[in-house]
C-alpha cells in the first residue's frame, strides 16, 4: 500500500459560495462548481490556465478569482506546529484487519489518497467494501464516524459483501448500504465526471463523508 498526504491544512475548506463576499458574481460561482471547482481552496489549487479555460473566464477574472481565494484562505508558510495541530484532525479508518492495521500505521488515514496494489485475487476489492462499513463505525471503533462513496469500474460492487460485512461489526445492513454512495464509471472519461460530481456532494454535505474508495482508476477509455 502506498499513502500520500493530501490538503491537510484546513479539514472542512470555505466552500466557493463566500467568494460571493469578496466582489465574485453568482454566475462565476454557477460556473465554477459546474466545473468542479467547490472549496476556495481549490481555486488556489488550479492553476491560472486551468481556469481560464472555463468558458466566460478570462484572464483577468480569474486573477479576480485567485485575489479573493487568497484573502479567504491562505495557501502560505504556516509554523511546524500549526501543521502539527492540522494533522490532529486526520482519522485513521481500521481495514477490519488489525495486523494490516499495524503494517500501515493504525489504518487508511483520512485527507490523504491510499493507493493498494497486487495480483488478482489478493483481498483488494474485499478491503474496498470493508472500508465502506468501518467509515460509518464510531471513531472508539477504529471508524470515520461518516458515510462512503464507492466508483466501481468494473463492476465488483456486491451489496451482498456490504451486509456480511455489516454482520461482522453489527451494523444494520440497510442503514450501512445507505450511507454509501454508489456509481458504475464506464470509461476513464465517465470517472472523472463522477469524481466532480462526488466532490461537489462532499463539499455540500461538510464533515459528512469520510472515504471515496476508487476501483481500478485507470478504467478503459
Amino acid at each position: 500500500m502506498e499513502n500520500q498526504l493530501v490538503d491537510t491544512l484546513s479539514c472542512h475548506p470555505a466552500e466557493v459560495d463566500e467568494l460571493q463576499n469578496h466582489g465574485v458574481n453568482a454566475a462565476d460561482i454557477t460556473k465554477l462548481k459546474q466545473a468542479g471547482i467547490c472549496t476556495v481552496r481549490c481555486v488556489q489549487m488550479m492553476t491560472r490556465k486551468s481556469l481560464c479555460r472555463i468558458k466566460g473566464f478570462s484572464e483577468a477574472k480569474v486573477d479576480k478569482l485567485k485575489e479573493a481565494a487568497a484573502k479567504l484562505s491562505t495557501a502560505s508558510f504556516i509554523t511546524g506546529l500549526e501543521y502539527c495541530v492540522q494533522r490532529r484532525k486526520v482519522m485513521a479508518i481500521s481495514t477490519g484487519s488489525k495486523q494490516l492495521d499495524e503494517l500501515i500505521g493504525g489504518g487508511i488515514q483520512t485527507m490523504a489518497i491510499t493507493e493498494a496494489f497486487g495480483e488478482f485475487r489478493t483481498g483488494k476489492t474485499q478491503i474496498g467494501h470493508t472500508l465502506c462499513v468501518t467509515a460509518q463505525l464510531p471513531i472508539s471503533m477504529g471508524g470515520g464516524n461518516g458515510k462512503a462513496a464507492f466508483i466501481d469500474t468494473e463492476g465488483t460492487f456486491r451489496h451482498e459483501r456490504i451486509k456480511a460485512i455489516a454482520d461482522r461489526f453489527g451494523v444494520d445492513a440497510e442503514a450501512a448500504l445507505e450511507n454509501i454512495l454508489v456509481a458504475r464509471a464506464y470509461n476513464s472519461e465517465h470517472q472523472m465526471d463522477l469524481i466532480t460530481e462526488v466532490a461537489a456532494r462532499f463539499a455540500e454535505e461538510k464533515g459528512i463523508f469520510r472515504l471515496l474508495v476508487m476501483m481500478s482508476p485507470s478504467c478503459h477509455d
